[in-house]
C-alpha cells in the first residue's frame, strides 16, 4: 500500500476516534474516489498515482470554491474551503514562483527547447519533476513564456 493511502487511512481512524465527524466525510470521499480508480484500472495506485487523484479532488473544490464566492453563497464556500484544507493536508510543499521559475528555464536550457514545437518535451519532465509540488496551468504558461519571449 502506498504511504499517501496509508496515511489516508490512518487520518480516517484517528478522526473517528475524535470524532470529527465532517472531517472523516471528507476523507473517507478522497478514499472512495482513490479506491474507484483503482478498480477502474484494475490496479493499485501507487504515491505518484494517489497524488494525482487529490490534485484533482482539489482543483474540482477550487472551481466550486470560485463560483460559490462569486454567487455570494458564503454557505457552501466555506464548505468547500474546508474540504480544501483537509486535502492540502496530504499534500507536499508547493514550490514558490521563484524556484518553479529556475526549474522551468533550467530544463529549457537542458533540452535545447527553442520553440513551442518543443513545449511537449519540455512538459513531460517538468510534470514528472513538479509532481503534486506546483499547477501544471502555471508550468504550461511559463514554458510557453520562455520559449516565446
Amino acid at each position: 500500500m502506498s504511504q499517501l493511502k496509508q496515511n489516508l487511512s490512518d487520518n480516517i481512524t484517528a478522526s473517528m476516534k475524535a470524532r470529527e465527524l465532517e472531517r472523516v466525510k471528507v476523507l473517507r470521499n478522497v478514499q472512495a474516489v482513490v479506491k474507484q480508480i483503482e478498480i477502474d484500472r484494475q490496479k493499485e495506485l501507487d504515491d505518484a498515482g494517489v497524488l494525482e487523484v487529490l490534485q484533482k479532488q482539489l482543483k474540482q473544490r477550487q472551481e466550486s470554491l470560485a463560483i460559490f464566492t462569486e454567487n455570494s453563497r458564503d454557505d457552501l464556500a466555506t464548505k468547500e474551503q474546508f474540504e480544501i484544507d483537509i486535502i492540502n493536508e496530504f499534500m507536499p510543499q508547493q514550490m514558490n514562483d521563484a524556484e518553479l521559475a529556475a526549474l522551468v528555464n533550467a530544463e529549457i536550457k537542458e533540452q535545447g527547447a527553442t520553440s513551442m514545437r518543443d513545449m511537449g518535451s519540455v512538459m513531460g519532465v517538468l510534470k514528472n519533476k513538479t509532481a503534486g509540488r506546483a499547477d501544471p496551468a502555471l508550468i504550461s504558461k511559463l514554458v510557453k513564456d520562455a520559449l516565446q519571449g
